[in-house]
C-alpha cells in the first residue's frame, strides 16, 4: 500500500468480533490472565500478550504498526512526548562518558535535553552546523556513541546532507537518529537515505490538530545492533536479532522512566494520522506561497524557508523531500518590538508553542522557546531578536495572507 493507504489502513484491520473499523481505546491500566502460568509466559517473553500499560497497550500498539509501515522500519515505540522518544533513545545507547555529535539548529528543548540534563550524568554533547558535514567528520571523536540531527533544523530551517551524515557515521560503526517530526513519513522516510533511527513528535504534524501530545521512535533496520558498540544491546541482539534495540528500550529504560503514553492520546494520533498526507500536502502549499508573499513584502528584512530558491538548503530540499519545502517557515522584522507588533496584530494566526497544527500558529522564538539560552547561544541556534516562527496551518492561503498583510501594514 501507499502513503495515503497506509495512513488509514496499516496496522490494523476492522475488529473480527465486533466490525469496529477504529483500534477500540483499551482505557485500562492492566490486563488479566487466566491462571499464573500464562502471566508467567508473557512476563518470560514466551508468550504474546500484554501486562501493563506502561509497557504495552492494544491501542499504543496499533499506533506503533501504522508507523512501522509508513516509515519502512522493522518496528516502533510510541511514547509520552517526542522529547520521551529522544530521551528513551539517548538513554538506551549511551552511558556515562560517552559523546553525542548533534546539529546545532534544533528544537532548543532537544539542545537543553542533551546539554543540562544528560550532561549532568557524564554525557557530553558537541554541536556542529548542520551545513557543514566536513566538521562534522572532524569532531568524531572514539566515544562518539551516536549523531543526531533533524531533518529540518527547528527554527534554523537548515537541512543536513542526511546521506553523507550517515555514511559518515557507519564508516564510524555509530547509529545516526533522525527526527523528522516536521517532515513526517510523508515527505520523506529518512530510512531511504541512510538513517538508522527516526524520532517524532507526534504531537506536531502527524496528529496535526493540537490535542494530544505523544512520540515515537522507529528503528529502520538499517543498523545491524550485532556488530555495534553498545555491549549489553549486542548481546540481546543474540535472542532478539534486528528487534534487539526496541526490545532493549520497552524492557528496560521505556518500562523504568515510564515514557509510555495514554491510550486515548495514541487514539486521538492514530485518528490525526489518517489525514496526514493530504494535510501536508496543504501545508507545504500553504507555506510555499506564504514564503513567496513574505520574500516580496517591504517590511520583511529576511525570509528563511527551505522551499525558496534563495534557501541554501533548496537544492538539498527538493531531492530529499520529494519538491516540498515543509509547513513551517522564519522571517525577520528588523527588531523585537516589531516582532511583537506583528504577532499582536494577527488575528486568524494563534500565538502558541506549538507547531504542526491544522491552524496557522506564529511564535517569536527568542523570548518563549528559547528564552533560557544566552544570545550568544540562541545565535548559534539560528534564533534573532527579530525572528517571528509560522507554522503555516491548512486554512485557504487567501485568508493566512490577508491576516499576515493586515498584521503588517500594522507593524
Amino acid at each position: 500500500m501507499k502513503k495515503h493507504t497506509l495512513a488509514i489502513h496499516g496496522g490494523y484491520a476492522p475488529d473480527a468480533e465486533t466490525g469496529a473499523t477504529a483500534p477500540p481505546i483499551y482505557q485500562t491500566i492492566s490486563f488479566a490472565y487466566q491462571t499464573a502460568e500464562e502471566l508467567s509466559e508473557v512476563f518470560a517473553g514466551t508468550a504474546p500478550g500484554h501486562v501493563y500499560t506502561r509497557i504495552t497497550n492494544p491501542t499504543p500498539y496499533a499506533l506503533e504498526q501504522r508507523l512501522t509501515k509508513l516509515e519502512g522500519g522493522v518496528g516502533s515505540l510510541v511514547c509520552s512526548s517526542g522529547m520521551a522518544a529522544i530521551t528513551c533513545v539517548v538513554a538506551g545507547l549511551l552511558r556515562t562518558g560517552d559523546h553525542v555529535l548533534s546539529t546545532a539548529g534544533i528544537f532548543g528543548g532537544t539542545v537543553s535535553l542533551f546539554k543540562n540534563t544528560f550532561g549532568r550524568f557524564g554525557v557530553e554533547t558537541t554541536f556542529v552546523d548542520a551545513a557543514d558535514t566536513e566538521e562534522l567528520a572532524n569532531n568524531l571523536r572514539k566515544n562518539t556513541k551516536l549523531i543526531f540531527v533533524e531533518t529540518i533544523g527547528n527554527p534554523r530551517m537548515d537541512v543536513p546532507d542526511i546521506p553523507a551524515i550517515a555514511d559518515l557515521a557507519h564508516q564510524a560503526g555509530i547509529p545516526l537518529v533522525v527526527d523528522s517530526t516536521l517532515t513526517t513519513p510523508i515527505l520523506i522516510q529518512p530510512k531511504n537515505w541512510g538513517a538508522d533511527i527516526v524520532v517524532h513528535s507526534t504531537s506536531k504534524f502527524i496528529n496535526g490538530h493540537g490535542n494530544s501530545i505523544g512520540g515515537a521512535i522507529i528503528d529502520t533496520g538499517n543498523f545491524s545492533w550485532s556488530d555495534g558498540p553498545f555491549e549489553d544491546i549486542r548481546e540481546l541482539a543474540k535472542k532478539a536479532g534486528q528487534l534487539a534495540f526496541l526490545a532493549q528500550l520497552r524492557n528496560l529504560i521505556y518500562r523504568d522512566l515510564g515514557c509510555c503514553p495514554a491510550p486515548f492520546n495514541s487514539f486521538l494520533t492514530l485518528t490525526g494520522l489518517e489525514t496526514l498526507p493530504g494535510r501536508m500536502d496543504r501545508h507545504c502549499a500553504n507555506a510555499q506561497q506564504l514564503a513567496e508573499f513574505l520574500q516580496k513584502h517591504p517590511k520583511v528584512c529576511w525570509v528563511n524557508y527551505p522551499g525558496l530558491p534563495s534557501s541554501p538548503f533548496y537544492a538539498r530540499a527538493q531531492k530529499l523531500f520529494d519538491g516540498r519545502g515543509g509547513g513551517l517557515l522564519t522571517f525577520g522584522l528588523g527588531n523585537r518590538n516589531a516582532a511583537f507588533g506583528f504577532i499582536n496584530a494577527t488575528k486568524l494566526a494563534q500565538n502558541m508553542t506549538n507547531l504542526g497544527d491544522a491552524k496557522t500558529l506564529v511564535l517569536h522564538p527568542a523570548s518563549t522557546i528559547f528564552h533560557e539560552f544566552g544570545l550568544d547561544e540562541q545565535k548559534s541556534m539560528g534564533v534573532s531578536e527579530d525572528m517571528v516562527r509560522v507554522s503555516v496551518g491548512i486554512e485557504d492561503f487567501d485568508d493566512i495572507r490577508d491576516d499576515f498583510a493586515q498584521a503588517l501594514a500594522q507593524t
